[in-house]
């Protein structure tokens, strides 16, 4: 790093962000999508109908877990909430109980059998678990990203010294200017939600990557967890007593919450005199993300305590987490958010592409540049590109896969990286821009299918969807096709490009 502060920035911001580039554009992508993960599983299990209110979820709920499981160690109930249509059951189970331990209930309390998939789940836990790799092992390099995003944003602010008047700049097809106007004005709209985001995704690993505190004042690290987390203390059955009706625990828990809902019930020894009731307020209902918890007597139905009050410091971690999970946004915030991180994907793509289309100019042969070049370039393609081509493919795979195959959902998540590694290996064996125009052809051809192979294996097709206005269907096609819309606008628009001229100092230096 050589010359003043602003040149020492720029080369940091530079490199910083092109060394972790091609796995931040996936963790943005898959980070961003995960803003609407429930709506996303809804769509991939199609099979679920109807919607249920709390109390009428939690009768469904007891009946069921009555009959199937009535000596259960414990019951867990997760409610449907505003964006959910399906109640998630699981349980411990008991001394003749059956070897099942969860269930799915739909609207009306039935049990339904879904398809298996992990939806729009195992795409929020990619953008911080990967995938293929020991969990351990991936928030280690995420956060090294997530560090690296952090200086390229400062260092990128030290750089613009017209920060201001980048955000109002964007000329078009002017080849390199265009690509350094797009970053900026994709940089500079969100920078706010890219700071707050790549921070606090920072501070949900903060255990992890600063252990010191936890290892100075615990000898076992066991018992810090022990102290934030106070565990159940087990008891045994004593004798048999009718669970107390849980639907008024809910009114008495919302009142006191100031009319958030709960979202978690937990039942201890059900049916038994020594059986307790926790409520866990739901994470929609507030920016803090471990909501507060009341606990009832199981059989007469009396309160017994809430959470233990928690310290600033647990206060000020809870409310990060919570801002990063955007759970308590209403639906036009969590756009907000959506489209802010669609900025965000932009940016790192745009820097990538920059990187290439500025070093290209300063080659002694463009048309034969070094292996360093080629490799950054190829990696571009089938990372801008190849992930969103995958991703489509993941959505086609949970319609297509038959619904009895073996290990379905892992196969789901396969075709997304066989999408991928595909794209990776046509980047290789194909010239640049062919590649481009190729592989972003392929990607919109693969969103379009995606409304298509709905209507074709589902009756929950886009017109159908629009008729019994089921917006979350309806809003899934709408936003495949302009997905396909963006991805074959670039396709064409990588097709029409003609290389600018070199600038005559640079062909001058290449005869001399």
């Amino acid at each position: 790093m050589k010359g003043g502060l602003r040149q020492s920035m720029a080369w940091l911001h530079t490199w910083s962000g092109l060394l972790v580039g091609w796995l931040l554009f996936g963790i943005f992508v898959t980070g961003t999508s995960a803003y609407f993960q429930q709506e996303i599983t809804r769509w991939m299990q199609p099979e679920a109908r109807g919607q249920a209110t709390p109390e009428e979820a939690v009768h469904g709920a007891v009946r069921y877990l009555e009959k199937v499981a009535p000596k259960a160690q414990s019951w867990y109930i997760t409610l449907p909430g505003a964006r959910g249509n399906t109640t998630q059951l699981f349980w411990y189970p008991g001394a003749g109980d059956d070897e099942d331990t969860s269930a799915v209930l739909d609207g009306r309390g039935e049990r339904v059998d879904l398809r298996d998939t992990q939806g729009g789940y195992f795409l929020y836990r990619f953008h911080f678990d990967l995938h293929y790799i020991p969990v351990i092992w991936a928030r280690w390099i995420v956060g090294f990203c997530a560090m690296l995003m952090l200086v390229a944003i400062l260092s990128g602010i030290v750089t613009h010294k017209k920060i201001f008047t980048d955000f109002f700049t964007l000329r078009l097809q002017k080849g390199q200017r265009s690509w350094l106007d797009a970053h900026n004005v994709s940089a500079v709209l969100g920078l706010p939600f890219h700071l707050m985001i790549t921070y606090t995704g920072l501070v949900t690993l903060a255990t992890l990557y600063m252990p010191w505190g936890i290892a100075a004042n615990y000898k076992n690290p066991q018992t810090f967890y022990d102290t934030l987390y106070t565990p159940v203390a087990s008891t045994e059955r004593s004798a048999d007593a009718p669970l107390t009706d849980l639907a008024p625990l809910l009114r008495r828990a919302s009142a006191r919450w100031n009319g958030a809902q709960a979202e978690l019930i937990g039942v201890t020894l059900p049916g038994d005199r020594a059986a307790t009731v926790t409520l866990t307020r739901a994470a929609a209902d507030g920016i803090p993300s471990r909501g507060e918890t009341m606990t009832f007597d199981g059989a007469t139905g009396a309160w017994l305590a809430d959470n233990p009050p928690r310290g600033g410091a647990m206060l000020t971690e809870s409310a990060m987490i919570g801002l990063h999970a955007g759970r308590y946004a209403s639906m036009p915030l969590r756009w907000l958010y959506f489209f802010c991180g669609l900025g965000g994907s932009a940016m790192v793509a745009t820097g990538l592409v920059l990187w290439t289309v500025k070093r290209r100019q300063q080659l002694p042969d463009p048309t034969r540049p070094h292996l360093g070049f080629r490799l950054v370039e190829r990696l571009n393609i089938a990372t801008v590109a190849g992930l969103p081509a995958g991703i489509a493919g993941y959505f086609l795979a949970n319609r297509l896969l038959p619904l009895a195959m073996a290990h379905r959902a892992d196969w789901e998540i396969h075709t997304i990286f066989l999408t991928w590694g595909a794209a990776l290996l046509w980047a290789v064996c194909r010239p640049p821009k062919r590649a481009w125009v190729e592989t972003l052809t392929a990607a919109a051809t693969l969103f379009a299918c995606v409304p298509v192979v709905n209507a074709l294996t589902t009756p929950r097709n886009l017109v159908a969807s629009l008729l019994e206005r089921d917006w979350v269907f309806a809003g899934f096609d709408g936003v495949m096709l302009l997905l396909a819309a963006v991805f074959a606008t670039a396709a064409w628009r990588a097709a029409r490009h003609r290389p600018r001229p070199r600038p005559a100092r640079h062909a001058a230096g290449a005869e001399a």
